[in-house]
């Protein structure tokens, strides 16, 4: 009975958002990479669908009745559609919550993909991937892990351009952020962006040729992310002025900012300098791509 899927932090290397529909919803085109650390879903045996919950940043969670991984995994065997066997689900949370990495979303999708294989449901990709957009907006693009661009509400994905290997050092500042006040100070500013996906080369050739491209995109809800934490613009700003930053940028709604390097090198050297400059910080280097393999 004993897996583990693996749930990737999501990165989101630009981030374009439109004006909210007559629905309140807002559209927007992504272009979303995993990174090779994040958080692990296992099963276990239990007598009744359980959760528990361990890891630097169980804490910080709600309560577990609310936890994406079980509503992830109730939404499932509703699907089935038939009578389960009992199973229990462990949570390592290794991500900071609240921090536009994903982690919520990441989790619910490693759940989904985990609990398909172990209950031997047959439930194809395009329900299980519809579930995943239930739980929400980063939910399709969470499910599976890999690079893709994300229109809509997030929930239709194609084929991202073909990425180089991607060094780069996550840094947050242990705040969380409200995406649900990131949106409100968006809306309030009335500052729109374009969401048709811009014009992309098929491949890059290495991460500078990359960063030259994002440089000319943005993310849109970075003013705002600053405006309700400051503390997100003290992260941007820091890694910004970095020598190894090729490009730095908020992800998500805030909470946490990347930057992207020319190679793994100059990344542990960015990353252990930030660490001794501000040590109250989660620092992490990382690979960027995906899709990553599920731990054996």
């Amino acid at each position: 009975m004993g897996r583990t899927a693996f749930a990737p932090a999501k990165i989101n290397l630009f981030l374009h958002v439109g004006a909210p529909g007559e629905d309140g919803f807002h559209p927007l085109c992504s272009l979303m990479a995993f990174a090779d650390i994040g958080d692990r879903v296992s099963t276990f045996e239990a007598e009744a669908l359980s959760l528990r919950v361990a890891g630097p940043f169980a804490r910080d969670l709600a309560g577990e009745g609310d936890n994406l991984v079980l509503r992830a995994a109730r939404a499932l065997i509703a699907e089935a559609r038939r009578p389960v066997a009992p199973v229990g689900l462990s949570l390592e949370k290794q991500l900071p919550v609240a921090s536009g990495l994903g982690g919520g979303s990441s989790d619910a999708g490693a759940a989904l993909r985990l609990l398909r294989e172990v209950l031997a449901l047959k439930i194809d990709d395009a329900r299980l991937e519809a579930l995943a957009v239930s739980l929400g907006a980063d939910g399709a693009a969470c499910l599976w892990g890999a690079p893709a661009i994300a229109e809509g509400r997030g929930e239709r994905l194609s084929a991202a351009p073909g990425l180089p290997p991607l060094d780069a050092v996550l840094v947050n500042a242990r705040i969380p952020v409200s995406t649900a006040e990131v949106y409100r100070r968006f809306d309030a500013d009335g500052r729109f962006g374009e969401v048709t996906p811009p014009a992309a080369p098929e491949a890059f050739e290495d991460a500078t040729d990359l960063a030259a491209w994002l440089a000319v995109q943005r993310n849109d809800l970075e003013a705002a992310a600053i405006a309700v934490s400051p503390a997100v613009g003290a992260v941007l700003e820091t890694l910004a002025g970095e020598p190894e930053a090729l490009l730095a940028r908020v992800s998500g709604s805030g909470g946490a900012c990347f930057a992207l390097c020319a190679s793994d090198i100059e990344a542990e050297t960015l990353a252990e300098r930030i660490e001794a400059m501000a040590p109250g910080w989660w620092v992490q280097r990382c690979r960027l791509g995906g899709p990553w393999p599920d731990p054996s």
